[in-house]
């Protein structure tokens, strides 16, 4: 059952909808780049748009979809989703705004659009209250919980294909439920479970990785640098740039560390994710203090992302900038920066297999 909470927003939600012209175009954004959970939640919201209210609704982004799990979510359970390029704003009158907020600089909202509708789980940004409706639900560990429960709220059954969708969602951006997820995450997961395509969920979770993605693993190895629990690594020119919250989150898993921070350059921007498991952090404070007004960025405890512009000035593509930013980092954990020593991931002598000496001979006689 749905808690007296989304009851009360879904019915404001509805009242907002209908108070729209039926003849209105409807045109429902995500983040750039964006991720399952953002996926996902576009796909619910445009689902519970067009069979309950009857609007025409086309979902966009911008950005690309790089990692190789989304481009097989997007492609595997058939989401309908363009890429902001081929439309055309003017055709729109009416914009929801989704796992995202207005006017922070990740999404492709024009900044001078007020937005209908506004879905998150990400703390509330004070621009964000300028929309027509808002629900923002940051002890929410995925927005995909908050439109699962306007499926229910709506009578709406999700397809197999989207209830696929919200469940790996919700546990990819929970990371199986280690990382801020609530009771609603469980209840959400629990009740959509039993409808899922579990083969293409499979297909999703172990999707083929292209020979790019070693390649950059293999630069965030070459250029790991560390000083007490954290740990840093700047990849220099990226070719998506979702790899660098997805080497953030592999960084975290090395043993005695318990902050990381990746960085990458694409285009004209340096991209940061940052990672923590202290619970008690404030991983989207620290990245809005290490960006400054130089980017944009934000996040929540354990997590954050953002990007800054690199000056035209520069001369050497940004790679001066992802270094002054591994230091801001490593300053406002009250690190020395000098402290920050490369990390070799090369296997120590003990290590390593000992000669075979019949091969050495030439094999046996």
């Amino acid at each position: 059952m749905t808690s007296d909470t989304t009851k009360a927003r879904y019915a404001a939600f509805a009242a907002q909808v209908e108070a729209s012209s039926p003849r209105d175009r409807w045109l429902v954004l995500t983040h750039d780049n964006p991720d399952p959970d953002a996926l996902a939640s576009t796909a619910a919201l445009a689902l519970i748009l067009r069979r309950r209210f009857r609007r025409r609704v086309t979902v966009a982004y911008g950005g690309m979809i790089g990692r190789a799990e989304n481009r097989e979510m997007v492609r595997g359970l058939r989401l309908k989703i363009s890429h902001l390029r081929h439309l055309k704003r003017r055709d729109y009158q009416r914009f929801a705004l989704v796992d995202a907020q207005p006017w922070t600089g990740n999404s492709q909202l024009p900044d001078e659009t007020i937005p209908d509708l506004v879905f998150d789980h990400h703390p509330l940004r004070k621009a964000t209250q300028k929309a027509r409706f808002i629900d923002i639900r940051p002890d929410y560990g995925a927005t995909a919980t908050i439109l699962a429960e306007y499926l229910e709220e709506s009578g709406i059954a999700p397809t197999r294909a989207l209830a696929t969708a919200l469940v790996y969602a919700i546990r990819s951006e929970t990371q199986d439920f280690g990382r801020e997820a609530t009771g609603p995450d469980h209840a959400a997961f629990d009740r959509l479970l039993p409808r899922i395509d579990r083969r293409a969920l499979a297909g999703i979770q172990f999707a083929p990785l292209p020979v790019t993605y070693f390649h950059n693993l293999h630069r965030a190895l070459e250029s790991l640098a560390g000083v007490g629990t954290l740990v840093v690594s700047n990849l220099g020119k990226v070719d998506q740039p979702d790899i660098v919250p997805e080497i953030a989150d592999l960084l975290l898993r090395m043993e005695g560390r318990t902050w990381a921070l990746c960085t990458g350059i694409f285009g004209d921007r340096v991209y940061l994710s940052i990672r923590t498991n202290n619970p008690r952090a404030d991983a989207g404070n620290l990245m809005r203090r290490l960006i400054g007004k130089r980017g944009k960025g934000g996040g929540h405890g354990t997590m954050a992302g953002g990007f800054v512009e690199i000056p035209k000035t520069a001369s050497d593509g940004g790679r001066a900038l992802e270094r002054y930013l591994a230091e801001r980092f490593v300053r406002a954990l009250e690190r020395r920066p000098v402290k920050l020593q490369p990390l070799s991931v090369a296997a120590p002598a003990s290590a390593r297999p000992a000669p075979d000496k019949e091969a050495e001979s030439g094999g046996a006689s």
